[in-house]
């Protein structure tokens, strides 16, 4: 069987028609059906109903058709695979991340990885946590910046930061000049969250509801900079990773541990399992991995 042969009978398949496919194959109508019925010799069976004016594919033509899809993809894999061993210090990654992310810690990233590849450019996709699984479920994106946990039946995953939650709340607030405060202390005021695309906020009102109670949401955003000025202007209480502590510079923030529960902010990168992955793509992951910029601890 010739590829040549498989493919123009796609292309029968895919434009309808005899006509249209030698058209855009730019070649004569008498030699695709050339080409197609050397393919049915070859795999000795009827692929096309020739019966009727519209092209209509047997129950083995279905089949072909199905199985040269997948040649096509291998075939498609076959050549960005030896591009990427020529070519592995140009191209693109496109990479899914949440604008938490993307605000706090890619600049860090992207420093890194730059330095070592400068010609390979990243293309950010920023989308809620929750909404850069199926970004990479789809093929959209090469790779995927989400909270864990992920779903490690879809996904390869690859642990890349830790860090851990504290309340933050207003100077003025009754509980400021504590060491730590429990949640369950915090029942009766406003919770200032983020909105539901993002598994900050799962996180956060599951933390609460193991504390026994269910927080009364007073604000939602998507913008981890307006919830700190919510916080700073009075507005309510929140739980933030340490780390946007670090970036924020509001004098009326007070940052305080959470008593008797360890709560972390765990960032991974996932990949489809069992999808091809560029070279570019592995060479970010070993630089992200290796380099660790990005671990925020209690003692810090």
């Amino acid at each position: 069987m010739e590829f040549k042969n498989l493919f123009a009978f796609m292309a029968v398949v895919e434009h309808g028609t005899f006509t249209e496919a030698a058209k855009q194959l730019y070649v004569s109508q008498p030699s695709l059906s050339k080409n197609i019925k050397k393919l049915e010799e070859d795999l000795d069976v009827e692929l096309l109903d020739r019966s009727t004016r519209h092209v209509t594919l047997t129950d083995a033509g279905r089949i072909v058709y199905n199985q040269g899809n997948k040649i096509q993809q291998s075939l498609y894999e076959m050549r960005v695979s030896l591009d990427d061993l020529l070519n592995v210090e140009i191209g693109s990654i496109r990479l899914g991340i949440p604008p938490l992310v993307g605000t706090l810690f890619f600049p860090t990233m992207a420093r890194i990885f730059q330095q070592h590849h400068p010609n390979i450019t990243l293309e950010l996709v920023e989308q809620g946590a929750k909404l850069i699984g199926p970004l990479v479920e789809n093929g959209d994106v090469d790779l995927g910046i989400v909270v864990l946990p992920a779903d490690e039946r879809k996904f390869d995953v690859i642990p890349i930061l830790e860090d851990q939650f504290y309340i933050f709340l207003h100077e003025s607030h009754p509980l400021a000049e504590r060491s730590s405060i429990h949640l369950k202390q915090l029942s009766d005021d406003p919770f200032i969250l983020f909105t539901e695309n993002f598994s900050l906020h799962d996180h956060v009102m599951a933390a609460c509801q193991k504390s026994g109670f269910t927080p009364k949401v007073g604000y939602k955003s998507s913008q981890w900079d307006l919830i700190v000025e919510l916080v700073a202007s009075n507005l309510g209480v929140t739980l933030l990773p340490k780390s946007i502590y670090e970036k924020q510079n509001n004098p009326n923030i007070r940052m305080i541990s959470i008593e008797g529960m360890n709560f972390y902010y765990r960032l991974g990168a996932i990949r489809k399992k069992k999808a091809y992955s560029p070279i570019a793509v592995q060479r970010f992951l070993d630089l992200v991995v290796q380099e660790q910029p990005l671990t925020y601890n209690e003692n810090e």
